[in-house]
């Protein structure tokens, strides 16, 4: 009988795995990097002012930081008023015992006085201030910013008005202080808003809480992976 005819090898069909060619190892990295740098790129876009999302939660956020400011404004200038009509200057009413005192005092300088010769210098200085916090109020999506910023901009505003328009003369107008701290610092509401809101703003840095705070990753648009 005659032998069995073995099977010619190359008439058989290669596997897919043996049809495939080998794929370099650098290769396959540099498809992989896209991927690692995707959860950078969403956390990004999750506080970018071109985002939507941040964008309506700005909108819904600005009127409540506006009205703080605003409340502020009106109840400095408002007690500020009262105290210009109703105390004498430099003369004390006692509060609480002798720790806290109406004093009226008109302030040229900055705090305790300082700088009372470069009034228009102070005066440029709060005017830079009030316009790079307004530029800030623009972006903020945060309601705890929103407090700590609205009370330094409602502070900021109300002092600035005070070396616009008061007396002596414009842009040199002093400011009108009248809560005397024991005998050491006499200021306004401004002054306490302004304090309340500096410390406000360092807590939240230090916390590291953004000004653009994320939407829950739920309510974020799917992205669309690169095939």
């Amino acid at each position: 009988m005659p032998a069995a005819e073995r099977p010619d090898d190359s008439a058989v069909p290669a596997t897919d795995a043996e049809a495939a060619p080998a794929v370099p190892a650098e290769a396959m990295r540099a498809e992989a990097a896209p991927t690692e740098a995707a959860p950078t790129e969403t956390a990004d876009a999750r506080t970018s002012l071109a985002n939507p999302a941040v964008r309506r939660r700005i909108r819904r956020v600005l009127p409540w930081t506006l009205l703080l400011a605003f409340g502020v404004i009106l109840l400095d200038q408002a007690t500020k008023f009262w105290a210009v009509t109703e105390l004498e200057p430099g003369v004390g009413y006692p509060v609480i015992g002798d720790a806290i005192e109406w004093r009226l005092v008109y302030n040229p300088g900055a705090a305790f006085g300082i700088g009372g010769d470069y009034t228009w210098i102070l005066t440029a200085v709060a005017a830079i201030a009030v316009v790079a916090i307004a530029v800030f109020v623009s972006r903020i999506s945060s309601t705890r910013w929103a407090i700590a910023i609205g009370s330094l901009f409602g502070g900021a505003i109300s002092h600035l008005g005070d070396r616009l328009f008061r007396e002596p003369a414009f842009a040199r107008g002093e400011i009108v202080d009248f809560i005397d701290y024991f005998g050491f610092f006499i200021g306004n509401v401004a002054d306490i808003a302004l304090v309340l809101g500096a410390i406000g703003v360092a807590l939240l840095s230090v916390l590291a809480v953004s000004p653009t705070r994320p939407e829950p990753a739920s309510a974020q648009p799917e992205t669309t992976r690169a095939p």
